[in-house]
């Protein structure tokens, strides 16, 4: 059993954070290609109403050949790595239901990260210090917005980095959300998962490039990240493009699709 993501640019991930209807969500991911699925699993999940599920999703995903990971993360957890690791991370390996841990913590929405930008950041990266340290052989790997190339962090020594760069040294990849429903110009999906294409293949670490399909609003910034209200044949088309645009980079491990949900509701 492989314990890193795969490299391969046409594989395609998909997040799954609604876990009530495992066989129908399995049933889409070999329909569409998906070979890799980021599963939600709640703290404590062995006495949870949903292991049954879980047990379900994977057990049917791993016959067809789908990798499953487990899936978490909190704003919260930053500032208790111990909790996350003795409620969240330890019972979900144990179920032996994972083959990596995959998480979604997105430091910069808690309150803290507007008045102590530095220390947030420190402690996150503390936080992925503390998961791996913890988590076996299962492989970590984190999904990044595309700016975090702008944030300023340290490396482990003090000398200047940035946070897309220190999230990659402490995981075994990540996940871009580069969400836009254009693959070309300025501001579409390539040209702005550009800088974490180029952090990973400076540091040898895979990156998925992330794509969005569920209702975000309906501004003008809201629409133009994500796919909702488009065709799947018609996102195929742009898909296609990032991928070819990106496979230059030694980095690129393919997409990954946000989320199950708003995938299976898409018209063909």
């Amino acid at each position: 059993m492989t314990t890193t993501a795969s490299s391969s640019t046409d594989s395609r991930a998909l997040w799954v954070w609604d876990t009530s209807t495992p066989v129908a969500t399995v049933d889409l991911a070999v329909s569409s290609g998906i070979d890799q699925l980021f599963v939600a699993v709640p703290p404590n999940v062995a006495t949870s109403a949903q292991l049954p599920n879980l047990r379900t999703l994977s057990e049917r995903a791993r016959a067809a050949g789908i990798r499953v990971d487990a899936l978490g993360g909190d704003p919260g957890w930053v500032d208790n790595p111990s909790w996350v690791v003795t409620y969240w991370l330890k019972p979900a390996r144990a179920t032996g239901l994972f083959t990596g841990i995959h998480v979604d913590v997105e430091p910069y929405t808690t309150p803290a990260w507007t008045t102590s930008q530095a220390t947030v950041v420190a402690k996150y990266l503390t936080l992925l210090d503390t998961l791996r340290a913890n988590a076996g052989s299962s492989a970590i790997e984190a999904d990044i917005p595309f700016w975090f190339n702008g944030i300023p962090a340290k490396t482990s020594t003090g000398a200047a980095s940035s946070l897309d760069r220190e999230i990659m040294r402490r995981t075994s990849g990540v996940t871009v959300m580069a969400y836009r429903n254009t693959a070309a110009g300025a501001d579409g999906t390539l040209a702005i998962a550009a800088p974490a294409l180029a952090a990973g293949s400076a540091l040898g670490k895979p990156v998925r490039i992330g794509q969005e399909t569920t209702y975000l609003g309906d501004t003008a910034v809201d629409t133009k990240q994500t796919y909702y209200g488009w065709t799947r044949t018609a996102m195929e088309g742009q898909l296609a493009q990032v991928t070819s645009g990106a496979t230059s980079n030694a980095s690129f491990a393919g997409l990954a699709i946000h989320d199950a949900r708003g995938y299976a509701a898409m018209v063909p």
